[in-house]
């Protein structure tokens, strides 16, 4: 098969219509549950009415020794304390895998359903709890319905958006879950005004407000195009597809995405093939990407905010405050990332990102390391001055402004996109319960490793940035502007990768390549091709797809 009888495809018809908005707001609400639930357990564990109903233990020692004497390191040292905010990802770990097969066998939307449902027990669950136990149990259903909207919501918003706005449409879900964390520390800070004792529920229980809103919305969403395909239902498919696109005429993605789905439905078990040799590529971006993610330290930082600011002196109302101080600089800088991941792509943001939280591990991490040594020291005693509690919340705001624009969010928006349908639910889930695993064990010891190592914490947390930035410099290719059907492509023509691919996967027949164009290399001709298929500049391209990164529209 030669180079002149596989012409390039235009660009696919139409593009963002407000019926596209709508579907990908009901969608995104699932993110701002997940930021909500991330960002409130730091709040409660600081508040003194929920501490005085179900760990008197810690209630006591906070209100009673104060801080410049006690061990600040270790005073929220307490096993049950650190397994009610860790549940909730245990529980979206386990969850992820469900979702993953629901999601292929029935659809995105049901498990957005699901989300949503879980998500409303849970906060039932919580807000009326009486011991432990049911505070627990509640936290664990919030993690069932993390899991599940994490798994389906990234791949949704990914399937549904033309690809020249894929990643900006995907990126809303961080948005969500942004401005998620910032509400739910607005709620921590006035819910001790709402009730002075029971002030713990009405934070709890606030979450099935919009719960409502994404379960209701579930049941008016379209599927997407894909899964409807896939599922058998192609007029269905293609009816939703010249909805979202605002126009009649979108044969040429309509006929791809049919010939896509018509290799996925040979694939009878997702789960197997993705350990096989052809979709290793995926499979260690899936694991490691969001890993990478989880040991830069900022989503347990995250939700251990205020236990974190009240160890280093602030006070009860001033550790809320510093948090959604935090949540605010997380918020505004995600729209950095909205703006520019479909101009300068991925790549060049998860580089920009790495060598940024690089730069101020050294100015924050280890700045804030020896501010809280000199401090606080070995035996954690101490307390901050108003200069210091300054220094430290500016550090700590600029590690979370690089994370937010980069690793954030791109952390959920490769990993749907790398896949092909036919693994894309069981990529999702693998990159989900990964991250989800993750951020339950540092969960489960951040307060512990916090008592036990001190300031040298920080240290810690700062040793992996190098890794993860050469990791993504050189082996995750550029994917901006690229249909999800053509992945197969970008693999192809990467300098590590494209050994993996078997030259079936691109080619009709690649015999009949070899024997009408032996004088063009096959790498050559990947290179060629992919660049008049894009419409991207020769150099530019090589520069996209090696271990370099380029920034243009």
């Amino acid at each position: 098969m030669g180079l002149a009888s596989r012409p390039p495809p235009p660009e696919y018809e139409g593009g963002f219509t407000l019926y596209l908005a709508f579907t990908s707001f009901i969608a995104a609400v699932a993110g701002l549950l997940f930021g909500y639930d991330m960002g409130i357990s730091g709040g409660l564990s600081t508040m003194r009415s929920f501490l005085q109903e179900f760990f008197p233990n810690i209630y006591e020692k906070t209100k009673h020794r104060p801080l410049f004497r006690a061990d600040a390191y270790c005073q929220y040292n307490n096993h049950m304390l650190t397994l009610f905010t860790s549940s909730l990802y245990l529980a979206a770990l386990v969850s992820s895998f469900f979702a993953s097969t629901i999601s292929r066998k029935h659809g995105r939307r049901v498990s957005i359903f699901l989300s949503g449902l879980f998500f409303l027990f849970g906060a039932a669950l919580g807000g009326y709890a009486t011991n432990v136990t049911m505070l627990i149990f509640g936290r664990l259903s919030l993690g069932f319905g993390v899991g599940f909207g994490n798994q389906a919501v990234p791949v949704y918003l990914s399937e549904m958006a033309p690809a020249k706005l894929r990643g900006s449409l995907n990126l809303s879900f961080h948005v969500a879950t942004a401005i998620g964390i910032f509400i739910a520390n607005i709620v921590n800070f006035i819910a001790p005004f709402v009730d002075k004792t029971e002030g713990w529920r009405f934070s709890i229980g606030l979450v099935a407000v919009p719960a409502v809103f994404l379960t209701l919305g579930a049941l008016i969403l379209p599927d997407t195009p894909s899964s409807l395909i896939e599922r058998g239902h192609p007029d269905a498919a293609k009816k939703v597809l010249q909805r979202i696109r605002g126009m009649v005429n979108v044969e040429r993605e309509y006929n791809d995405l049919i010939n896509a789905c018509y290799f996925s439905n040979k694939i009878e078990y997702p789960w197997k093939h993705m350990f096989t040799r052809r979709y290793r590529p995926q499979l260690i971006m899936c694991t490691l990407i969001p890993l990478f993610s989880q040991f830069t330290g900022i989503i347990v930082v995250l939700f251990y905010l205020p236990i974190l600011f009240k160890t280093l002196g602030f006070g009860d109302q001033a550790a809320i405050v510093s948090a959604s101080l935090i949540a605010i600089v997380l918020l505004l800088t995600t729209f950095v990332s909205v703006a520019l991941v479909d101009k300068c792509g991925r790549k060049a943001l998860f580089i920009e990102g790495g060598i940024q939280m690089l730069i101020c591990q050294l100015a924050a991490q280890i700045g804030v390391g020896f501010i809280i040594a000199k401090k606080f020291g070995v035996k954690g005693e101490g307390f901050l001055t108003r200069d210091d509690a300054s220094m430290l919340l500016l550090l700590i705001s600029l590690y979370f402004a690089a994370f937010s624009w980069s690793w954030g969010p791109l952390g959920f928006l490769v990993p749907t996109e790398i896949c092909p349908l036919e693994l894309r639910s069981a990529g999702q889930a693998i990159s989900v319960s990964i991250g989800m695993l993750f951020t339950f064990i540092l969960a489960q010891v951040f307060v512990s490793m916090l008592c036990y190592m001190k300031f040298g914490l920080f240290f810690f947390f700062a040793t992996f940035l190098v890794a993860m930035t050469l990791f993504i410099y050189l082996f995750v290719p550029e994917t901006k502007n690229v249909p999800l059907e053509e992945m197969s492509w970008v693999l192809k023509v990467h300098w590590f990768w494209g050994d993996y691919i078997p030259d079936e996967v691109i080619f009709e027949d690649p015999e009949g390549f070899s024997k009408e164009s032996p004088h063009v290399g096959i790498q050559e001709f990947f290179m060629r091709n992919l660049e008049m298929r894009f419409n991207l500049d020769k150099e530019a391209n090589r520069a996209c797809q090696g271990p370099f990164f380029c920034c243009g529209a």
